[in-house]
């Protein structure tokens, strides 16, 4: 008798294990499953100064605009699972109407949901193409694009939160940036509604030089900065205008700095962001143009190449920021 309870005990015990270990790799999945959809990936394209009649300068390949923009945006169309693209200002090298149309019909051909922020050419002082009717015409262009405002937030998913800002001054002809006191207090108040979310914060002018230059500088980036970093939670800035590939971390924030289309290294970035259980990772990679004629020449006619390439670590390279 007591041998026949022991078997019936052992069987017992076998399927309590093996039911509690179906039922942790089914949570297991499950976990995976969660992750695996609070992931993010977009791109990041600044800068295409696209120019329907232009010619190249010693800085901008401006007269193959077209084509770097047409590269770009079948390169971005070959990317799976891509949740959105952010233009981060310059669409145009004029800010013309007929150039911002012309440019348009190259946008509206990416097929996942797209974006732009605004850039000291895509503005015009005291002229026709004005900040409203500019987003007026990328709204009749795009669908999913209705703000306007020059300055916005949204939603890709649950857990994110993208912040627009427009560091353009619109009273004069300057290629400095300034965020205006409303525009300030404005995103304060978003980030303090985003305490649990991963922020993307999306600029032409950088917080952050990747290189000194007095002329192109955001002249209030000590109070951008600090309204911030007084957040907490994981955040990162992207950002143009310099042409150049920089990345610098600071605790919770990331600050990137990404090259331009038509200008050497004419690239764009991949970012695909990870959100784990105590941590954020992103994995950043810069994708160059196949218009390699255009890229040899674009290297041939800038000075100091290696500055807007910048490192390896500012070209590609895994970022972690840690929960608090």
């Amino acid at each position: 008798m007591k041998r026949k309870y022991k078997k019936k005990e052992t069987f017992l015990i076998k399927l309590t294990n093996a039911v509690i270990t179906l039922a942790l790799s089914g949570l297991m999945v499950f976990g995976l499953q969660c992750y695996s959809s609070s992931d993010l990936k977009f791109v990041q394209l600044s800068d295409v100064h696209f120019s329907d009649a232009g010619v190249n300068t010693t800085f901008k390949m401006t007269g193959e605009s077209p084509k770097l923009l047409e590269d770009a945006v079948n390169q971005i169309n070959e990317i799976p699972d891509l949740n959105f693209v952010m233009m981060t200002g310059d669409q145009v090298n004029v800010p013309y109407e007929k150039e911002l149309t012309a440019f348009l019909k190259y946008a509206e051909k990416i097929k996942a949901p797209w974006y732009i922020v605004f850039g000291n050419h895509d503005r015009c002082v005291g002229g026709y193409l004005t900040k409203e009717l500019y987003l007026d015409i990328v709204g009749k262009h795009n669908t999913n694009f209705k703000f306007k405002n020059s300055y916005y937030s949204f939603v890709p998913r649950k857990g994110y939160k993208v912040i627009v800002l427009d560091t353009i001054i619109s009273e004069k002809l300057t290629s400095n940036g300034s965020v205006s006191e409303e525009q300030l207090a404005w995103l304060d108040k978003e980030l303090d509604s985003a305490k649990k979310d991963i922020v993307l914060i999306f600029m032409h002018v950088p917080i952050i030089e990747p290189f000194p230059s007095s002329g192109h500088r955001l002249l209030n980036a000590a109070a951008v900065q600090g309204v911030i970093e007084k957040h907490k939670n994981p955040i990162a800035v992207f950002a143009g205008h310099y042409h150049a590939a920089k990345i610098t971390q600071n605790g919770n924030v990331l600050y990137v700095a990404s090259p331009a289309l038509v200008s050497y290294p004419n690239a764009f970035r991949i970012v695909t962001i990870r959100n784990q259980w105590k941590k954020v990772v992103f994995n950043i990679e810069m994708r160059e143009t196949r218009e390699k004629n255009i890229q040899k020449l674009a290297k041939l006619l800038v000075f100091g190449s290696n500055v807007y390439m910048g490192e390896e670590k500012d070209r590609n390279g895994v970022y972690e920021i840690k929960k608090n």
